[in-house]
């Protein structure tokens, strides 16, 4: 495919400003039109790609320069923009914010860079007039490879409002491609780590990207804004599309040997997982079948592994407990050997128990809700051999949960932590690897082929 996708990323001054609501309308807006559009989420967030996916048809996939490096972040987005006529990128936090103590790594400008797209800065105007234009040039200037090609303003009063700002941006050189009133809020309710996912309320979520669309197809320049992104020109460095079916990926299978069933858990209660995990099972020659725990008894038939990823367990405990028919067969697969990879909520579905109620009882450990946010990027290492690593191998991950888990005596780490603190965390335990960390598999191939191979041979 050619580099020269058209593309924007949609950023703000900080958080709040919008822009979730503006990229996610723009998305639907410009598939409205008949473009095949690819949607991108800048960071390791699980939910706004699920609303991105609504509105485009496509999958929503994340570019996030600290779990994956940042030589990867040009190659997997022309994996995810194949076929599309204009890609749509949403900013995290505000624009120059990036990892913690890192300089610009994994923040929306170095992203922005690495693609050679133009940013379109999203501001709250509602408490500001002339102001603005002093907050817009600073961001326009502080880094002059990061391109601001337009400002749209957020939570204008009124006529006049909208009038001051425009004289006050006249002179900066940046052009209004979008004024968005002040209007009640679209139905996107949060939780305790952030927008409900799509997967536990879909026709509704249907509802509010439909209602987004509106409103930024209402207040938006659609025409300036397609002419910007189609001015990105090639993405830089001449970079290829990252492919998980590469021949070092690509195992032989033995003649006659079926595929083995790696089992990935979905549905409302583990519906954080990046898409690009399922294409390297698969590459790496496993049949993929997903399954809902809330909902599915049986483990998919011939499941020589599983897959459990993040999600939220603590909304769920009580159905989950009450499924025993599928904890029993969980907890037998697992101790019989088979590979077993959690991440987060998975790590609470494979303990004994989640706020007092019976989970698969795989680890000998328990876990509970508590009101402290543990959040952050973190270097990690393998502390010995697992299914999805050899002792020694490094890899970055993010945690992002307000439980505990406590373990009982023994058990053996997962990973040790690097950064910021050092410390061991999750288990391995025959052939399960549970642990709080997300990670992106993507930066280590070969974590999918271990896995698959295991199953083969388990």
């Amino acid at each position: 495919m050619t580099s020269s996708v058209p593309r924007l990323v949609i950023a703000a001054p900080s958080s709040g400003s919008g822009k979730t609501t503006v990229a996610t309308g723009l998305m639907a807006a410009f598939a409205a039109r008949g473009l095949a559009v690819s949607p991108h989420k800048v960071g390791p967030d699980y939910i706004d790609p699920g609303y991105h996916a609504l509105a485009t048809g496509r999958t929503g996939r994340n570019l996030d320069a600290y779990l994956c490096g940042p030589d990867l972040v040009a190659p997997l987005f022309l994996h995810g923009a194949r076929g599309c006529d204009l890609a749509v990128v949403e900013g995290v936090m505000g624009l120059y914010d990036g990892a913690a103590g890192e300089g610009e790594l994994a923040s929306t400008a170095q992203v922005a860079k690495l693609l050679g797209a133009p940013v379109v800065l999203v501001v709250d105007a509602s408490s500001q007039s002339r102001s603005v234009a002093a907050l817009v040039h600073g961001f326009a200037s502080w880094d002059p490879e990061v391109r601001i090609g337009g400002v749209i303003l957020n939570k204008v009063g009124s006529d006049r409002h909208e009038e001051l700002l425009r004289e006050a941006l006249d002179a900066s050189g940046v052009p209004v491609l979008g004024v968005l009133r002040r209007a009640p809020q679209v139905d996107t309710p949060s939780r305790h780590l952030g927008l409900v996912p799509v997967a536990e309320r879909r026709s509704a979520a249907v509802e509010a990207v439909a209602a987004m669309a509106a409103q930024v197809a209402r207040g938006c320049d659609l025409d300036a804004l397609e002419v910007l992104a189609r001015g990105a020109g090639a993405v830089p460095g001449g970079s290829a599309p990252w492919t998980p079916d590469s021949p070092a990926q690509r195992p032989a299978r033995p003649a006659g040997k079926r595929a083995p069933v790696v089992a990935v858990a979905g549905g409302p209660a583990f519906s954080f997982s990046y898409a690009e995990h399922t294409e390297l099972l698969a590459a790496s020659g496993a049949e993929v079948v997903t399954f809902d725990p809330l909902r599915e008894e049986r483990l998919p038939e011939g499941t020589a592994g599983l897959v459990v990823g993040g999600g939220f367990p603590e909304v769920y405990a009580g159905e989950l407990s009450a499924n025993e028919p599928l904890r029993k067969e969980i907890a037998e697969l697992a101790l019989g050997g088979a590979p077993v990879a959690a991440e987060c909520a998975g790590l609470l579905y494979l303990c004994r128990e989640l706020d007092g109620r019976p989970m698969c009882g795989v680890l000998d450990a328990t876990a509970r809700m508590t009101e402290r946010l543990t959040l952050g990027y973190r270097d990690a290492v393998a502390v010995g051999d697992s299914v999805l690593a050899a002792a020694g191998t490094r890899m970055r991950g993010h945690e992002f949960h307000r439980t505990l888990v406590e373990p009982g005596a023994g058990a053996a780490p997962a990973w040790g932590l690097l950064s910021p603190a050092r410390r061991v965390e999750g288990f391995v335990q025959q052939g399960v690897h549970a642990s709080y960390l997300h990670t992106h598999w993507a930066s280590e191939p070969g974590v999918a082929r271990r896995f698959v191979e295991r199953c083969r041979t388990s």
